[in-house]
């Protein structure tokens, strides 16, 4: 069975070979990324596929962020580029959930909360707590607190 940082490795050796720069460069940095995610604790440790998702989001997460930054700052051509690597970087993650399915998951927790006698914009927490394992990866936190609250609120 391979795992996902052995697919991440295989695929970087084969950017290499195939001189594709910027996949190079994005899967380095997230191996890199992964590595001291590994070491960062008391000891060494193997990082779990879900660990290795929730480093890969991160680093998504970064890419994107920095796009707008650079984006705003009328830096055009580096936000190209941090866009290009987050797309490398979405090929890894699992398939995003669409408003219309985030919404609809987003409603069902919130039912849930109700029927456990959480109301209104304090539910919030709660809504969160249910809403968050059922999205696991699929959605960024932000947007899903946004829906939440819209839910909540409106």
């Amino acid at each position: 069975m391979t795992t996902l940082k052995s697919k991440l490795q295989e695929d970087l050796n084969a950017a290499i070979k195939g001189r594709d720069e910027l996949r190079s460069s994005t899967l380095r940095l997230t191996l890199t990324a992964i590595t001291k995610e590994e070491v960062s604790g008391t000891e060494k440790r193997e990082l779990s596929d879900d660990e290795i998702l929730k480093v890969i989001t991160r680093e998504a997460k970064k890419r994107r962020e920095a796009a707008e930054a650079f984006a705003q700052g009328g830096r055009a051509e580096s936000a190209e580029r941090e866009k290009a690597e987050g797309e490398v970087l979405a090929e890894y993650l699992p398939q995003q959930l669409s408003d219309d399915e985030l919404n609809e998951l987003v409603s069902q927790a919130v039912e849930e909360a109700r029927a456990a006698g959480a109301e209104g914009p304090k539910a919030m927490g709660q809504v969160m707590k249910i809403v968050n394992p059922k999205v696991a990866g699929r959605a960024e936190g932000g947007r899903v607190a946004a829906a939440v609250k819209s839910r909540l609120l409106g």
